[in-house]
């Protein structure tokens, strides 16, 4: 059986996830995390919502941000306030053995706390997009040190018509990146999209294939429209 030892996380991660009472890895963790540590390649990552997805990409982007010097390199956008506010409390679990900075900025909350936040410096931001954005416009944030980008829940930011948005963050964005593409489906302008956002990318797919209820029995019965 597998361990997040045998992943190649680093001891004070591996402590940090005990703590949490997390022993074995999920699928997604199992094939994601070994390729993410290699810190190069991107990667689209298919699983259903609930399947660890925040600490598959969590974990390694922790690892690789081995310098804590208040620098924005990593970026994680989500597509509402409770899953930003969610990523931003795991990346404060996962990291505190390493001293990493976490900030996270979303729609509704005090514009003004935010930019104090990231004025002092932060390693890792988690957003919404329209709220980074706002912050792009008044030019209370920097992201041309950003070295990885994630995408979380991706389809679900389509749906909410985020897709504008994500193209736009992306062309602020240094070319010279890693971007990871975490999503449930993979719907066709999500797949346009990752097409032009990443290159060459790792596929791990552990998608749930569609398939009835346990227990339900299913019947059609067509009916005049009256």
């Amino acid at each position: 059986m597998q361990s997040f030892e045998t992943l190649g996380l680093s001891g004070e991660i591996v402590d940090a996830v005990r703590k949490l009472g997390f022993e074995t890895p999920t699928p997604v963790q199992s094939k994601a995390i070994p390729v993410l540590l290699q810190g190069q390649q991107d990667v689209v990552a298919l699983a259903q919502t609930g399947t660890g997805k925040t600490a598959a990409f969590g974990l390694p982007l922790i690892q690789l941000m081995d310098e804590n010097d208040n620098t924005t390199r990593a970026l994680v956008l989500a597509p509402t306030p409770e899953l930003a506010a969610q990523n931003g409390d795991s990346f404060r679990v996962y990291g505190k053995f390493l001293g990493l900075s976490t900030a996270v900025v979303f729609g509704g909350a005090s514009m003004h706390k935010q930019k104090q936040a990231m004025f002092r410096g932060v390693d890792v931001l988690v957003a919404t997009p329209g709220r980074l954005l706002d912050h792009v416009s008044q030019r209370s944030i920097r992201l041309d040190k950003v070295e990885i980008l994630v995408l979380d829940e991706a389809d679900h930011m389509l749906d909410m018509g985020f897709i504008h948005d994500l193209r736009r963050i992306a062309t602020i964005l240094p070319r010279a990146r890693q971007t990871l593409f975490f999503s449930a489906t993979m719907p066709p302008q999500i797949a346009t999209l990752s097409r032009e956002l990443l290159r060459k990318p790792a596929t791990i797919n552990i998608e749930r294939k569609s398939a009835p209820a346990t227990g339900i029995t299913q019947a059609l019965y067509p009916v005049p429209q009256t």
